[in-house]
């Protein structure tokens, strides 16, 4: 008997004394009750608010892209098994101070809309604490990825491993100099967020352990393509003879290819750059021996935007997750280069590094590592 059927029965209705009323209730009935022996409603997709960095930052449009291609492919798999899919609420910050500002706001407006999860990519590490620890408040489910947030807490962090891949540029850097020599070295650093911290530090110990001396002659703030040309131009003026400089490391390409173009244009071939992050334009100097790049550690910004998204979505099923995962990055050399398939993946197989580490074996695993201090802050 029909589940509708059932509750008249139940209620006594075939002894109604009044047939208009009876077939009245039976038509309700059976129609609320449609779902329980036709297709049941799609029901309504988890809304995540996505805060993105910067759409100037070609490495950080990859991981863009990495995420919402996967959650298309949520979508279609959810379509077809029933279930919920999800629908994003982006946000784009912007560089600079003003950046950060947007973000703080941005991010504080989410928190206040009917939100299930937020995916941030911060734009500073101190600056969203107050958001942060307010979705917490509001009982939502924050991930960050590329960089950390230093307060409150978070259900996940993903990023490169940034400490490698300063790591191997100082590597790579220390075997192209002899050990007396003391490296005449420039910086190109971003200090408010954690993923560039990281990879100055990893550079620095690697010159260390190699037993690399070097000398810090000065550092500048470049992080996309107007603040490398500054920086490019504010190097040739503090430093305009030839041979005075020995290296130039910049923490990433959105500000280190617009810092190569400068020198090159100025002729400055003898310097040995180092950078970050593996811009198909780079890649491309190395694969050909022409600019002024040597090495370039490359992360997989696909991969990466692409597992945040997972990950989120794990959560939201109430799936157990890692709290800390780190994608590996792999150093682009006149070496290696042909093995790296680009950004968006596949991360290429292992291989023995053609130049002295402490590590000769470069490896492809992602590391899910213990619960970090950075993840909450009482």
């Amino acid at each position: 008997m029909y589940p509708a059927l059932k509750q008249l029965e139940s209620k006594g209705f075939w002894r109604c004394q009044h047939p208009a009323l009876f077939f009245c209730v039976l038509f309700a009935l059976l129609a609320s009750g449609a779902s329980a022996v036709g297709t049941p409603a799609q029901t309504p997709p988890y809304k995540i608010g996505v805060l993105y960095w910067s759409m100037n930052i070609p490495g950080q449009v990859a991981m863009r892209e990495g995420l919402e291609a996967e959650a298309s492919a949520i979508n279609v798999r959810a379509q077809a098994a029933g279930t919920r899919g999800v629908e994003l609420l982006a946000r784009v910050a912007g560089e600079g101070n003003e950046g950060i500002e947007r973000q703080i706001e941005q991010m504080s407006a989410l928190v206040e809309e009917d939100i299930d999860l937020l995916i941030v990519q911060p734009t500073d590490n101190a600056a969203l604490v107050p958001p942060l620890k307010a979705a917490n408040s509001a009982g939502i489910p924050v991930i960050a990825y590329d960089q950390y947030i230093s307060g409150g807490e978070l259900a996940a962090y993903l990023t490169s491993d940034n400490y490698q891949a300063g790591y191997l540029n100082g590597e790579y850097i220390a075997h192209h100099f002899p050990d007396s020599h003391a490296i005449r070295l420039i910086l190109v650093e971003y200090p408010h967020v954690s993923s560039t911290v990281e990879r100055v530090n990893g550079l620095l110990d690697a010159l260390h352990d190699r037993g690399q001396h070097y000398e810090i002659l000065k550092t500048y703030i470049a992080v996309e393509p107007e603040s490398g040309r500054v920086a490019g131009q504010s190097i040739l003026a503090d430093y305009p003879a030839k041979s005075t400089v020995d290296v130039v490391f910049a923490v990433n390409d959105g500000g280190g290819l617009a810092v190569s173009e400068v020198l090159a244009g100025a002729k400055r071939s003898e310097i040995f750059m180092a950078t970050i992050d593996g811009d198909p334009r780079s890649v491309e100097q190395i694969q050909k021996g022409e600019g002024m790049i040597r090495i370039d550690s490359a992360q997989f910004c696909g991969p990466l935007g692409a597992e945040a998204m997972k990950t989120a979505y794990r959560v939201l099923a109430g799936e157990k997750v890692d709290r800390h995962i780190l994608i590996p990055v792999y150093p682009v050399t006149a070496e290696t280069v042909s093995q790296y398939r680009g950004w968006k993946g596949p991360i290429p197989d292992g291989f023995t590094k053609p130049w002295p580490s402490s590590a000769s074996e470069w490896k492809p695993e992602p590391k899910a590592l213990p619960r970090a201090e950075a993840l909450h802050e009482p």
